[in-house]
């Protein structure tokens, strides 16, 4: 025993792990794809807003460039080059502005009159509106400077630092602008970082991932520029690891907690189910009889059979349990034939002498539609010498939602001189046309209605019309659960040949104690008139 527990605590240690290593990797991917979504909103806010930015300050530095060069005073004279300054001090931005030629810079702001020609300047790119951009000219970058960009304008440019307009974002976000060359149609970095990515994806507008990076670009329509905000996958987890780092616990402490209640009902089931099959085996399902008695003099005038199981544990198990087991496991047929058994066993002499007996035994979906319980059923009866007509036969509405399979199989039974009854008979199906379809001899009213006698539940009102159903078809009527005298007399205040059981009357006991109470039960005095009647306000509605 020690060490099929042992056992057990490793497995479910195992099973508990298992989950825990899947709950803990759910985990990850879920904090990674949550990670990805907002990065991605990130990203696409980054880039519209820098391409806003820019387009903003672009329009501003070309009207100041259109202004220098509708400038009325002679050029590179002193007047307008304190005009230049007064524009540089009006400006947030501007480095410099003055005029050049050929790519030679004649005068400015800050350099004054250049009298000795500059190095010709190469430029960078040329937009289709005419603008010339510059990278870093020459006299305005310094090691270890920002970049600096410088547009001209006809014989006019200015000097700008981009970065005093840029709303940069904490690491790990990172950007590039871009700017393709009209006469070339090259594109090429203007400023920011290298991505290294395909030039494509830094000049067409979207989201898309490549590997392990995440990109987001937008382009300005005015000014031929693109901006892309980027960031790696990897970047953002290491900046996000304390929410990674919960997501990672929280989920695998579910995923340990689900797998120990997964290995604990897996084992109880499967446990269950091999116990159940044992059981079955070694013919240890006890079955247990409750008596059934007549209302008008509660006489026993029946019993109905009922298996009972007690675990290896010691534990007991309800019907609902390990019956729903066996029908999901296709061997509920074997506990209706161990009931079988033991009710020709322990009740055959009973049966055989005394006619105004009965017993009944519940069946299932499962054996109704098997023709070879139907068989079994008529062959043991034979050999015990029991007639049929004492062994009455329950099903339940639910058992007979295959209607066509139910019909046939209510027929045989009744031909065989077998009594059939609807059990918890109110419960899902109950029709008029139903029952006469089926055709059978009596209906069990489920106790839920007996139960709600004397609680003002307007489930008692549909009583008077199931009595009423049963006597326009002829059907006999067996009430269940009932244990109060209230509930008793109310079906006898309803003056028909009502049959009942319940702890009232009886609990369901082994056969041996059954059959000395039955002994008993033949010697006592009739129950006297005036238990029969009540007064109107207690009787029943009209079942007319």
């Amino acid at each position: 025993m020690n060490h099929i527990l042992q056992k057990r605590v490793i497995l479910i240690f195992a099973v508990a792990a298992i989950a825990a290593v899947a709950g803990s990797l759910g985990g990850f991917l879920l904090a990674r794809f949550i990670t990805v979504k907002v990065t991605e909103g990130r990203l696409e806010q980054y880039a519209s807003r820098t391409v806003a930015d820019g387009e903003a300050s672009s329009a501003e530095l070309r009207t100041v460039l259109s202004a220098m060069n509708a400038s009325r005073y002679r050029p590179c004279s002193a007047d307008e080059i304190g005009y230049f300054r007064a524009l540089i001090f009006e400006s947030d931005y501007l480095k410099d502005a003055g005029r050049m030629s050929d790519g030679h810079i004649g005068c400015s702001a800050a350099l004054g009159r250049v009298s000795s020609p500059s190095v010709q300047a190469r430029p960078d790119f040329t937009q289709q509106d005419g603008t010339i951009i510059y990278k870093n000219l020459a006299p305005y970058q310094k090691n270890g400077d920002l970049t600096t960009i410088t547009l001209q304008l006809g014989d006019s440019f200015v000097v700008f630092t981009p970065y005093t307009r840029m709303h940069l974002e904490l690491a790990p976000m990172h950007y590039t602008e871009t700017l393709v060359d009209a006469p070339t149609q090259k594109a090429g970095q203007l400023l920011g970082e290298s991505p290294g990515s395909r030039v494509k994806n830094l000049t067409t507008e979207g989201l898309v991932q490549l590997g392990d990076h995440l990109y987001s670009t937008r382009c300005s329509i005015r000014y031929f520029n693109c901006v892309t905000a980027y960031t790696s996958v990897s970047e953002m987890v290491l900046t996000n690891r304390n929410k990674f780092a919960g997501f990672i616990g929280l989920f695998g402490l579910l995923g340990a907690s689900v797998g120990v209640a997964a290995s604990f009902l897996y084992r109880r089931n499967k446990s269950l189910e091999q116990q159940l099959r044992r059981a079955i085996a070694k013919d240890q399902l006890r079955v247990v009889y409750q008596p059934i008695v007549r209302l008008a003099d509660r006489r026993i005038v029946g019993a109905e059979a009922l298996v009972r199981w007690t675990d290896e544990e010691g534990s007991a198990v309800g019907p609902a349990v390990f019956v729903k087991i066996a029908e999901e496991h296709g061997f509920v047929g074997s506990i209706t034939k161990l009931v079988l058994s033991h009710v020709i066993r322990e009740f055959g002499s009973t049966l055989r002498d005394h006619s105004d007996f009965h017993l009944s035994i519940n069946i299932t979906a499962a054996d109704l539609s098997d023709p070879q319980f139907l068989s079994l059923l008529e062959r043991s009866l034979d050999r015990a010498a029991i007639p049929a007509r004492s062994l009455a036969i329950e099903i339940t509405e639910s058992s007979t939602v295959r209607y066509v399979v139910a019909i046939d199989a209510i027929c045989r039974l009744r031909q065989r001189g077998h009594s059939v009854h609807i059990d918890d008979f109110g419960t899902g199906y109950s029709s008029l046309s139903y029952l006469h379809d089926l055709s059978v001899d009596a209906i069990k009213i489920d106790r839920s209605f007996t139960q709600a006698i004397g609680t003002g539940s307007v489930v008692v009102a549909i009583l008077p019309q199931i009595l009423a159903m049963a006597e326009a078809l002829n059907l006999r009527v067996i009430v269940e659960g009932v244990e109060t005298e209230e509930q008793a007399v109310y079906f006898q205040a309803a003056d028909k040949a009502i049959l009942a059981q319940g702890w009232l009357f009886g609990r369901p006991v082994r056969a041996a104690e059954f059959q000395s109470r039955l002994v008993d039960d033949t010697k006592k005095a009739p129950v006297p008139a005036s238990m029969a009647r009540l007064a109107p306000s207690q009787q029943p509605a009209s079942v007319a």
